[in-house]
């Protein structure tokens, strides 16, 4: 299970998307998170691109935090197609965060 809301993701995932003018609001969004929702992210980006299956999350999370060398916003803003991995990890998982999109976009 996620330790973040597909809320949160979507936010994420917006933010990304427009990384040449949200990149201040995307660190400081990610420096937020508590541990355990940083952890599940840089999880659900690595089962987005492959390098984890989704019967492997709870793995995923605790090499995430076992491994950390790096700030996570930095890690995550230095890998490109952000976006599409936390989308496809989201596939993955059976979940979506599209309605939440949605909302953000529609300003709620």
């Amino acid at each position: 299970m996620l330790d973040i809301s597909t809320y949160k993701v979507a936010q994420v995932i917006l933010m990304s998307r427009e990384l040449d003018r949200a990149e201040g609001e995307l660190r400081a969004f990610i420096e937020r998170l508590a541990e355990d929702e940083q952890a599940s992210l840089v999880a659900l980006m690595w089962i987005g691109r492959g390098s984890f299956g989704a019967d492997e999350l709870e793995e995923a999370k605790a090499t995430a935090r076992e491994e950390a060398t790096t700030p996570t916003a930095d890690y995550l803003l230095g890998t490109p197609h952000l976006s599409d991995h936390l989308e496809n990890g989201l596939d993955e998982l059976g979940l979506s965060a599209q309605d939440d999109e949605d909302d953000l976009v529609r300003g709620g």
